[in-house]
């Protein structure tokens, strides 16, 4: 009784604590009432499928501005505001990430996406280099290697009235960036059921899992997705560790630098970079380098996967749509079915990029992003005070029909005059400063790749009538899968 009246009493005194650190906020932000103990938290317990669907209600009672607990210490402002989202994404000081990237620490550690301050730009500085035109065209050869074995799988559903497209375009990304990244492969697409794809996957979801958790982070290593964690972490790191000695011992004859030709004599790949990178004079370490390599595996792997795939599904579902990128394939590439593509074939899909952009407005690999304030902000009548946590909601941005008519219509062609108008209500790839560093590797991959598929394949709807149940699970995805037909095209 006593061990109870205490614990009682320590309860009270934290959530005395925590509400009124966010009184000022309280006072004037708008928001669902919490719960003692649990916050709004509960409101995201039942299914991540009600996740975005909770939000955009958030948006639609309270408004653009609106506070939300998730129980003891963690609140945050969820934003949809133009202007708010503007200043924030274009400040060069806002730029650390909030606490919704804590899960990511023990897999990631303070790589290029979740470090801050010095460390950030330093890291930023020395990789951008990495992902300069020159540089990107030699992973065409990739892309098309592994679309190829893509196809080849793709070959066996043809006829089928229904498929669930997004573990075939997992595993394709998967193969994808392990090349890409650490010059290796982890032949997913050939072995799906292998540990570092479950691997994967697993860390996917505990990620979002630790996110909405009501318990306190400090009870998280007696939970069951710790232990989970920690032996999916034994074979990612294992992994990664093994290439990276792997191409330390190899001591190749020719550096990266020597090659004229990224393109040419030898594929690079960006770990080899990475061993090629100094900062202040200085090789990066081992820690350094699982980092950034574990960082690229993260954000260009899922992340792509989810944009190729609900383009897949767009224009399965928009046979206009489907149509004219056909013929403008058949403008770039004539009668030859079954060409490889080239950089300046790339550029030319003009209407294909169209539909990418529009897919990523209606269905953003990143549905949110969030900040940390590190000073004061005055907004109107409120003052957000340093420290507090800014959740920008990009799903519900770019569904808003302020910014597009008709936001739940599939129109690639409202993206045919929008540069320039209203930028930070299109941030698919996030904006500013800290915007994606990889924005372009993943363009010219979402276009070899549904380029290869579209020429191969006709897409039709699924049957029966597939829906899809939309949950953001650190990336964008269905949790009922994305279904569609597959039939081989006819090439005339």
């Amino acid at each position: 009784m006593y061990i109870a009246l205490v614990c009682a009493v320590i309860v009270v005194f934290l959530l005395t604590c925590h509400f009124k650190k966010d009184s000022q906020i309280a006072t004037y932000l708008p928001g669902p009432k919490p719960v003692l103990l649990f916050g709004n938290v509960l409101d995201f317990l039942t299914s991540t499928t009600k996740f975005l669907t909770k939000l955009v209600e958030y948006v639609e009672t309270y408004g653009e501005i609106v506070r939300i607990h998730l129980s003891f210490s963690r609140d945050f402002v969820l934003v949809t505001d133009y202007k708010l989202t503007e200043r924030v994404l274009s400040s060069t000081k806002m730029l650390d990430k909030s606490f919704l990237y804590d899960s990511f620490d023990n897999w990631l550690g303070t790589g290029l996406l979740t470090s801050t301050g010095a460390k950030w730009r330093s890291r930023r500085k020395m990789i951008t280099p990495s992902f300069h035109f020159t540089i990107l065209t030699q992973f065409i050869k990739t892309f098309e290697s592994v679309g190829d074995n893509f196809i080849a799988k793709l070959e066996k559903l043809v006829g089928k009235p229904s498929v669930d497209i997004y573990p075939w375009v997992s595993l394709c990304t998967l193969d994808i960036i392990c090349e890409a990244v650490m010059g290796t492969s982890v032949n997913a697409l050939d072995h799906g059921d292998s540990e570092y794809v479950h691997s994967v996957k697993t860390m996917c979801a505990i990620v979002m899992d630790r996110v909405f958790t009501p318990f306190h982070k400090s009870l998280y290593p007696l939970t069951p997705n710790y232990f989970r964690e920690k032996k999916a972490l034994k074979v990612l790191h294992s992994h990664t560790d093994k290439v990276i000695d792997k191409k330390i011992n190899s001591k190749s004859a020719e550096s990266v630098s020597d090659s004229e030709d990224f393109g040419g004599k030898r594929k690079v790949a960006f770990l080899d970079l990475l061993l090629e990178s100094t900062i202040d004079g200085k090789p990066l370490t081992r820690a350094d380098l699982r980092e950034e390599v574990d960082t690229f595996m993260f954000e260009g792997h899922d992340t792509t996967a989810s944009a190729i795939t609900f383009a897949l599904y767009t224009l399965a579902t928009n046979p206009d749509v489907q149509q004219k990128v056909v013929e403008e394939q058949k403008t770039i590439f004539g009668s030859n079915q079954k060409a490889y593509v080239t950089a300046s074939d790339l550029q030319n899909m003009k209407y294909l990029e169209l539909v990418i952009k529009e897919t990523l407005r209606l269905y953003p690999s990143v549905p949110i992003i969030g900040r940390k304030l590190n000073e004061d902000v005055k907004w109107d009548d409120i003052t957000l005070p340093k420290g507090q946590a800014i959740t920008l909601f990009i799903f519900g941005i770019h569904r808003s029909p302020k910014y597009f008519p008709d936001p739940l219509k599939f129109i690639p062609e409202r993206f045919e005059n929008y540069e320039g108008k209203e930028p930070f209500s299109y941030i698919p790839f996030s904006a500013g400063p800290r915007n994606c560093i990889g924005q372009k590797f993943a363009m010219m991959e979402l276009k070899t790749t549904l380029s290869k598929v579209i020429r191969n394949f006709e897409l039709r709807p699924s049957t029966p009538e597939h829906v899809l149940l939309l949950a953001p699970e650190t990336i964008l995805l269905s949790k009922n899968g994305v279904r569609i037909s597959i039939n081989r095209r006819k090439w005339e």
